[in-house]
């Protein structure tokens, strides 16, 4: 059993290991979140070279974990792969298997994103197909970026009222919601 959650880690260091095209994937991914990106790596990808990270040319060394707070092994040999999640592991970070992911303690998921919503997906079944398929179904059922914009304005003016005022407009509120993801309205605060 995996624990859901989203993690505020802007500003921490991470370390990539490998150079190749998952790498770049799980460096890209990294960068977006905020995080302070190192890859190491004997050869890399050239389109790491174009991204805001440190890139160091050379095998991995087992210290390069230290004061790491997120580890991904993305190299194509399983044995180095095993020694730097061993190594995380032991570092305390939380590390990322990218050829066997339950031998790490951090899953990639499938993500959408629109107008401050964002949806995690994963198959827990290590079929990554599924998880991108149903982001993918996710998103067409995501409201535009200025519906969401507006139900939030209006959330935040209900709150303003008095408590009978509140619950009413948060009912109307929660109702359209609910029409426009295709459910029945129910009542209640939001």
């Amino acid at each position: 059993m995996s624990l859901a959650a989203f993690l505020d880690l802007r500003g921490e260091a991470a370390l990539v290991v490998g150079g190749g095209p998952v790498a770049l994937r799980r460096a890209r991914t990294l960068l977006e979140a905020g995080l302070d990106v190192t890859v190491v790596a004997p050869d890399l990808h050239p389109d790491l070279a174009a991204l805001p990270l440190r890139a160091e040319r050379r095998p991995y060394r087992p210290e390069d974990v230290r004061e790491k707070r997120v580890v991904v092994a993305a190299t194509d040999q399983a044995a180095l792969n095993d020694a730097v999640v061993a190594a995380a592991r032991a570092a305390g970070a939380l590390v990322n298997h990218a050829g066997d992911a339950e031998r790490g303690t951090l899953r990639f998921p499938a993500v959408v994103r629109r107008g401050g919503v964002q949806v995690a997906v994963s198959s827990g079944h290590e079929l990554p197909l599924l998880a991108q398929a149903l982001a993918e179904r996710i998103a067409a059922l995501l409201p535009e970026s200025d519906t969401v914009a507006a139900w939030v304005a209006r959330r935040e003016r209900a709150l303003t009222l008095d408590p009978a005022a509140r619950e009413d407009a948060l009912a109307g509120l929660r109702a359209e919601i609910r029409t426009a993801l295709g459910l029945p309205a129910l009542g209640g605060a939001a």
